[in-house]
């Protein structure tokens, strides 16, 4: 597959590439949201090479530059509209503009441009829909951390319900137009499914609520009639409390899908690659998942190290001169070396580092006959190599990253906390059998000093998970093994805003979910037993056994699976739009070379790395396309 950053950092570049004034030369306008995209994908050099004199803000002040026609880059906001009909309003700042907006633009701003006194320097409009960043190969992120707070949290008081659930519908608009771009940038119109669980009702602001319903019918003496006959109003109060955010979101997604193909009727055409698949789902599919340890290099790294936003750490290095100095380093798929073991067990990672190194040494004459037996023999070694200036960085990095990591295993008694958290997860031992003895075992976890607060806190909520709650008087005596302090009970009595049941009573019954982890790989290491269950919904999905009870298509179906009964949709995102002014074009999608088909993954309420590494495995084992984005990353 060709990398999703190559994807976007190639239809920036056609963009750029496609401004060509008289001059040759032209200027580059972005604001701020705009450029950190581009930047992340593109650097400064690149960007300079494509006949572009100078970036300047469009927040700040600029030069006039009369003789030069300026490309602007830039979010379809009333500010930024603002900002372009004044460079041209007076005494024009630029020979010409070429207006490229990352997103679509809304009618009633094309319309003001189109009847303002920047009208006569407008060369080209053009929508690219590329409002979102590519992180890695198959990975996308809306950026909005923000957005796991309004779908799980409860309004904090009875009147709330209303406020917060219109912020809601708001977040989720724009993650459905963010996801739209996605799909536009890959030239994909895809079936949308989304999850429906069946085991908890919709939760946050969506949350049945008496404030939030439409009103009842009224009562008569034809209460009896069918419910198709009673009509709308009470077809509505029925079925609001059906809602969950991943309906709501596969909806909006679709309604801007729809209405993007009725002014590209091309979209989504592609004769060498059959439809793809958009699955949505959400954090509450698989509670396990965030609390439990991953030992593979990048989760694991994740986890336990302080890297910044999942791709910067900063660690010391040592200099050509042998002093120690503070570096930052970027995760990214730049890095040949992290690409390569990130998604390796810890143990294979660092004897690949080793391999790597070693086979360094061997094709430079000047290291014939040494050898790397350990770390700390890697480690002084590296210190002598100041003249591989590139080579020493990459690998003190991760040599670094991962002596880090195996201390941190050693000193927070991970070994011991990782096997009570695998048996809670998978619901057996190492030896496929039924663990009768986890209370035993987890006790002196929780009694311990050694083992941390936050290790203790996945520890419980693991084992509430497993017993599918717990009676009160029983959490309460683990909290106070645990020694917890209130914000860190608290923190495992929120897993209900998740729809984990944690209080049992002697009367309740097990919750039947139709949706269960499978066996584990006979090989697998002990304490890496548990697979995600996005990994089960991604291989039933593809082998199109997935249940569409539990994952309905929003529209349609592929020919083979019968569609689920009409749903109701939300109402449409905008209003269609009238004909367009003949100066503006839409972008064109990028060309897609390869034939496999597509899956296209989004989890609101973010995304683990170890599901992250499943769908890379996913995309090997199955040979289809998967990818995925997210609104946050957890660990």
């Amino acid at each position: 597959m060709s990398s999703l950053i190559t994807t976007v950092r190639n239809k920036f570049l056609d963009a750029i590439r496609s401004v060509n004034p008289p001059g040759r030369w032209k200027i580059l306008v972005v604001d701020e949201h705009s450029q950190k995209i581009l930047g992340s994908v593109l650097k400064q050099f690149d960007i300079l090479e494509e006949n572009v004199t100078q970036i300047e803000s469009i927040s700040n002040y600029r030069e006039p530059q009369t003789g030069l026609e300026a490309m602007y880059l830039i979010m379809p906001t009333n500010q930024n509209i603002d900002r372009v009909i004044r460079d041209f309003s007076s005494s024009p700042q630029y020979a010409g503009a070429h207006l490229f907006f990352i997103d679509g633009l809304p009618e009633p701003l094309l319309n003001r441009l189109g009847a303002s006194p920047a009208e006569p320097f407008l060369r080209t409009i053009q929508e690219l829909f590329i409002n979102f960043r590519a992180l890695e190969a198959r990975s996308f992120t809306l950026d909005t951390p923000e957005h796991f707070f309004s779908i799980y949290s409860p309004p904090r008081n009875e009147n709330g319900y209303r406020a917060a659930r219109d912020r809601l519908e708001e977040d989720i608009r724009f993650a459905s137009k963010t996801i739209a771009n996605v799909c536009i940038t890959l030239n994909e119109n895809p079936y949308i499914r989304y999850y429906v669980p069946g085991h908890h009702q919709p939760l946050g602001p969506l949350k049945p609520h008496a404030s939030t319903r439409p009103p009842p019918p009224a009562e008569n003496a034809t209460r009896w009639r069918t419910n198709l006959a009673r009509g709308d109003q009470a077809r509505a109060y029925e079925t609001v409390e059906s809602d969950y955010v991943t309906k709501l979101l596969a909806f909006m997604v679709q309604n801007n899908l729809d209405e993007h193909k009725k002014q590209n009727v091309n979209f989504g055409k592609n004769e060498s690659r059959p439809r793809a698949t958009l699955i949505i789902t959400d954090r509450s599919l698989d509670m396990i998942a965030p609390f439990i340890h991953e030992f593979t290099y990048q989760a694991m790294a994740n986890d336990l190290l302080p890297i910044e936003d999942g791709t910067k750490y900063t660690y010391k290095f040592q200099s050509s001169v042998g002093a120690y100095e503070d570096k930052t380093a970027v995760l990214s798929d730049a890095d040949n070396v992290w690409t390569e073991i990130r998604h390796m067990h810890m143990r294979e990672a660092i004897d690949k580092l080793m391999a790597d190194f070693n086979k360094f040494l061997e094709e430079n004459a000047v290291f014939q006959g040494d050898n790397a037996a350990n770390l700390n023999d890697m480690k002084e070694m590296l210190a002598n190599l100041p003249q591989y200036q590139e080579q020493r960085e990459k690998f003190s990095l991760h040599l670094s990253m991962a002596q880090e990591c195996m201390a941190i295993f050693e000193r927070d008694k991970l070994p011991l906390v990782a096997g009570v958290e695998q048996n809670c997860a998978t619901g057996q031992t190492p030896e496929g059998k039924s663990p009768k003895h986890l209370v035993e075992e987890m006790v002196p976890l929780l009694d311990s000093r050694e083992v941390i607060n936050a290790n203790k806190v996945r520890i419980i909520a693991l084992y509430i998970q497993f017993r599918e709650g717990v009676p009160d008087e029983d959490r309460r005596r683990l909290y106070q093994h645990a020694r917890l302090s209130l914000a860190e009970q608290d923190a495992v009595n929120a897993l209900t805003y998740f729809g984990v049941r944690i209080s049992r009573g002697s009367a309740d019954k097990d919750i039947k979910k139709k949706l269960k982890q499978r066996a584990a790989d006979d090989n697998e290491y002990d304490l890496s037993r548990y697979k995600p269950l996005l990994k089960t919904v991604i291989e039933e999905c593809v082998n199109d056994k997935l249940d569409t009870s539990l994952f309905p298509y929003v529209k349609d179906a592929p020919s083979a699976t019968p569609a689920p009964a009409s749903l109701r949709s939300p109402p449409p995102t905008s209003s269609l739009r009238s004909a367009r002014p003949a100066w503006h074009r839409a972008a064109k999608p990028n060309a897609v070379v390869e034939n496999r088909p597509r899956v296209l993954v989004f989890m609101a309420g973010g995304i683990t790395y170890s599901e992250i590494r499943e769908v890379y495995n996913l995309s090997t084992s199955l040979n289809k396309d998967v990818s995925f984005f997210k609104d946050r990353p957890m660990c």
